[in-house]
């Protein structure tokens, strides 16, 4: 299953996370919003429209290729899913959580700290890399 994900930069340096309503598999763990690629969609397609369903804005992504990418394999080795994080510091509206949950704002420190699902701790740890700890 492929998957993509958002990571939505302020122009003040702060960036957007979404808490996984209670209840949902990883509720309550916070993670780039996004979901999952239907079959006749292109990845930044599919983000636009998770992204307008999730948190009714309309984004302008950065670059057509991803900043970081992550996959969950089963124990005989195969692939399960694959998260492609696309970076975005140019949308329409304002960002709300329209599907459960609760969104905020986080500088890299906070987001590296944060509870995650596994693949977002992945993500956040390629997107921050480069960023002074």
């Amino acid at each position: 299953m492929l998957v993509v994900a958002g990571a939505l930069r302020r122009s003040d340096g702060l960036w957007l996370m979404h808490r996984r309503p209670e209840g949902k598999q990883h509720g309550g763990l916070w993670e780039f919003p996004g979901g999952k690629v239907e079959a006749a969609e292109k990845p930044p397609e599919a983000l636009i429209r998770e992204l307008r369903e999730e948190l009714g804005i309309t984004i302008v992504i950065d670059t057509p290729e991803p900043v970081a990418k992550a996959k969950e394999t089963s124990p005989s080795g195969q692939i399960r899913i694959v998260i492609q994080l696309y970076t975005s510091r140019d949308w329409l509206g304002e960002p709300q959580a329209l599907e459960g949950g609760q969104i905020n704002w986080f500088e890299p420190a906070e987001i590296k700290k944060l509870p995650k699902p596994p693949l977002d701790v992945e993500l956040a740890e390629q997107l921050f890399a480069d960023l002074p700890r």
